[in-house]
């Protein structure tokens, strides 16, 4: 850890008390970032994420330009299904758009696990080509999506607000389901094996739609598959969970060793804590749209959410990614406001 010039964020995670709260936020690398806009422009979204200076250069903006803590490399969740043989198109304005979904077991054998080494180097060269370019100046997070949530776009075939076919695939063929999670899971544990070998100083798991379940529902098809991710790192790299919406089940999240755990803006920082226990860093939960607020109210809603926190175990971070439509000033305004508090808390 020496190495990193700004190391809070791993300081924080290690359950050490630092001089001020780390802060960056989900999504800091691309859609409301003029420069990104411009990349957007002249490259398609894959060509973004598989050329390494490309994903690096996106994946630095936000440290130069916004003041973050932490940089997290460019890249998407649905490489996975790409690396096992799945087509994954990004369409504009629309999302993503898997034209042949998994419904039955005969779609389960054209999938593969694959060589990540063959199939995901590109993300481990960007991720080398991010940690030189950084050189020391803040902590490298590279992440994967929850097995779980990469089922549902597998099975749905799109973005969905209730993911209702995935879930249904999952009630009425629970066997296929589950062979499909395991498949999703060893990809995904090689995967993050890779993106720690390549440099990532930490790993966080985002289960998007891991809140669609009840408790039981969201063991069975959903943490049972992290709890082998963060299990099979725990050795190599410190990670974070966030499953948004999943609150319920924060306190068998953080007996999964994961070193954080991530909340959205629909729990109290005090209701997390009381169930997620005293020794987890918690991280979030600004709502993204409340950036879109003047300066004056993000600092005053900003300073509101820390002190909720306490400052103590604590990284600063949004309930979800930062929405398209900020502008730069109102991000940079969040991530001063979460810097200046610690000034005001040590002096208090």
């Amino acid at each position: 850890m020496s190495n990193i010039k700004n190391d809070l964020l791993l300081r924080v995670l290690s359950g050490e008390k630092t001089e001020r709260v780390p802060v960056w936020m989900m999504r800091q690398a691309g859609r409301y970032l003029p420069d990104y806009i411009k990349l957007k422009e002249k490259y398609s979204f894959f060509e973004r994420c598989q050329t390494p200076e490309l994903a690096t250069q996106i994946t630095l903006q936000p440290i130069d330009q916004i003041g973050v803590d932490a940089a997290i490399i460019f890249s998407d969740i649905l490489v996975i299904p790409q690396a096992m043989g799945l087509e994954v198109q990004m369409l504009e304005g629309k999302g993503p758009l898997l034209p042949d979904p998994i419904k039955t077991a005969t779609d389960l054998n054209r999938l593969i696990i694959p060589n990540v080494d063959e199939t995901l180097g590109y993300v481990f060269d960007a991720l080398r080509l991010t940690k030189k370019e950084l050189n020391g100046r803040v902590p490298l997070i590279g992440f994967a999506g929850a097995p779980w949530t990469i089922l549902c776009y597998m099975v749905q075939g799109k973005g969905s607000k209730t993911f209702d076919e995935a879930k249904a695939f999952c009630y009425t063929q629970p066997e296929l389901a589950h062979r499909l999670l395991q498949m999703i899971t060893d990809t995904t544990i090689q995967y993050l094996k890779g993106q720690a070998n390549a440099g990532a100083d930490v790993i966080q798991v985002f289960d998007s739609w891991g809140g669609l379940l009840g408790p039981n529902d969201f063991e069975n098809f959903s943490l049972q598959y992290i709890r082998q991710i963060i299990t099979s790192l725990k050795e190599t790299v410190p990670t974070i969970i966030f499953a948004k919406g999943a609150w319920h089940s924060l306190d068998h999240m953080a007996a999964t060793g994961a070193q954080g755990l991530g909340i959205d803006w629909c729990i109290t920082p005090q209701m997390a804590r009381q169930i997620a226990g005293p020794n987890v860093t918690l991280q979030g939960n600004f709502d993204p749209a409340k950036l879109l607020s003047p300066i004056p109210v993000i600092i005053k809603e900003v300073h509101a959410m820390l002190d909720a926190f306490g400052g103590n175990h604590h990284i600063a971070n949004l309930g979800h990614g930062i929405l398209p439509n900020v502008p730069v000033d109102h991000a940079r305004a969040f991530v001063d406001a979460v810097k200046e508090w610690k000034l005001n808390l040590n002096t208090a």
